[in-house]
């Protein structure tokens, strides 16, 4: 890195971390082994303001429960930009740390994450069932999926599309697979 021709001052970045990650492969640790509900690391997300608005936002949603792009963007004071909402929530740089998976279409149905939709149905169900929700009796079956790309919320890995369509309808429904129904089945 010596050769790079706009290398940054050492001093901006602060003291060294010899492992950066320590922190944070604890806490996803103690996540998914059912220890910790949220995470507490220093993020500096960069990003438009309504995204980090946003990915504030998504923070706030509790584990276990699910909020709609609408309430979001009403929870944000922005009723009625529910897609834009949907947008900023598939730029999320960080997901299950920042998590956008808790979100869902209009209907419930699940709907455009970048990690594919069978990860984020199992990221919902692992944290129903640890929560111990009103859910926890049931069981939610994926119809249909989309693609399952490395980003775990990207829309440009396949998640959200700008454009609904499906039998879903709501907000922020992917096309092309993008959008999924779900069906409870009593267990």
């Amino acid at each position: 890195m010596d050769l790079q021709r706009h290398r940054p001052p050492a001093e901006m970045f602060g003291d060294p971390d010899p492992t950066p990650f320590t922190e944070v492969i604890r806490q996803l640790d103690e996540y998914f082994g059912g220890q910790r509900t949220a995470f507490d690391l220093p993020m500096n997300l960069v990003g438009t303001p309504f995204r980090r608005t946003v990915w504030a936002a998504l923070r706030e949603i509790p584990y276990g429960e699910t909020w709609s792009y609408g309430q979001l963007a009403e929870r944000i004071g922005r009723p009625g930009a529910a897609r834009a909402v949907g947008l900023a929530n598939g730029r999320n740089p960080i997901g299950i740390i920042v998590p956008c998976h808790r979100v869902v279409g209009a209907t419930g149905d699940l709907t455009g994450y970048g990690g594919g939709l069978q990860r984020k149905q199992h990221l919902l169900d692992f944290e129903r069932r640890r929560h111990g929700s009103a859910h926890q009796d049931r069981l939610f079956e994926v119809a249909a999926f989309g693609r399952t790309p490395t980003d775990p919320c990207s829309r440009q890995n396949g998640g959200m599309s700008s454009r609904g369509s499906g039998s879903g309808g709501g907000s922020g429904s992917g096309s092309g697979g993008g959008s999924v129904q779900i069906s409870e089945l009593s267990q």
